[in-house]
């Protein structure tokens, strides 16, 4: 079986296609490496039935069609800027990823007779006012602010693949991914765990937003990836939740990450910006049913393995 990786280049999309050539998959790796990098995919890049193709899924002057005229089976779109510091870079390019490209990627899969698995995420909910969130709940995000490029662009990209599946039968599953981490996190994205980390290992002030009493739910990478695999070979394309539902607030989470990293760093605090959300916990009730799945590695594991990738990467 032949399978698009979309954004296969980043975090998540590089560990997806490992996982997949392990399994025997024949696996390309479309990517504009904005944020995707090829060292990512260093261990794989020699392997036969891997592939990488530079593009970007937002082009309307080239088509994905045109790159891959062989077609594939199964696509995993995984093609967008995820974390704030990246995605409010440019915020039209991020939102055109999660129209135009998503459009694109759906008119390929349609010629294709190709399954589609869209990752969206726990930002569709914005700052919930349900706690934890289902996936019935229709989400409080401000539409005008910082974050409604990303927010509103999955958000979007949802409805779109439910329109290409009552309108095209297109077959689609959507993942609303909450917060993951693990290796191959790029050092630059601004994302708590790799920050506190980061600045841990260099015995540098702990920087937290707000009073660091919101909480977050962390899920290792490895975990995230069978679920997004047992998700694809589901019959189900309602959304469904992956995530680790263990609740921590951001202060626990650095005080683990300085006691793992015997680090002498302090917290500091600096205001929190516009529209962070103050509480994030999936319910994974769907995703134990549908894909008789749940995460295995505990947060403290999951630091452990994290920060060793990032002491290394540093030398």
């Amino acid at each position: 079986m032949k399978v698009l990786v979309t954004g296969g280049a980043g975090f998540i999309g590089s560990h997806l296609c490992k996982f997949l050539l392990e399994r025997g998959y024949k696996v390309i790796c479309l990517d504009n490496f904005f944020t995707g990098k090829k060292e990512n995919l260093k261990e794989i890049k020699e392997n036969p039935n891997f592939k990488i193709i530079p593009h970007d899924i937002t082009d309307t002057k080239n088509s994905i069609e045109a790159k891959i005229p062989e077609g594939v089976d199964e696509i995993y779109n995984l093609a967008c800027p995820a974390s704030p510091i990246h995605y409010q870079f440019d915020p039209i390019e991020t939102i055109k990823s999660n129209t135009i490209g998503v459009i694109n990627v759906l008119e390929f899969a349609r010629l294709n007779g190709a399954k589609v698995l869209q990752t969206s995420t726990s930002e569709i909910y914005g700052d919930p006012l349900e706690h934890p969130q289902k996936e019935s709940y229709r989400g409080n995000v401000n539409t005008l602010g910082p974050r409604a490029c990303y927010d509103e662009g999955k958000r979007v990209a949802e409805t779109l693949l439910m329109d290409y599946f009552r309108k095209y039968n297109v077959q689609v599953r959507i993942a609303r991914i909450f917060n993951t981490y693990g290796p191959n996190m790029d050092k630059n994205d601004g994302r708590v765990v790799s920050n506190f980390i980061l600045q841990a290992l260099d015995n540098k002030p702990i920087t937290i937003y707000g009073s660091g009493d919101q909480t977050r739910s962390f899920c290792y990478v490895d975990d995230m990836i069978r679920a997004l695999y047992s998700l694809m070979k589901s019959d189900s394309n309602k959304p469904v939740n992956l995530g680790n539902p263990g609740e921590f607030t951001i202060k626990e989470l650095a005080t683990k990450i300085i006691s793992l990293t015997n680090s002498k760093s302090e917290l500091i605090h600096n205001p929190l910006p516009e529209d962070d959300p103050q509480q994030r916990k999936p319910d994974i009730s769907r995703a134990k049913e549908v894909l008789n799945w749940q995460p295995t590695i505990d947060l403290d594991d999951g630091l452990v393995k994290t920060i060793e990738y990032f002491k290394n990467i540093r030398r």
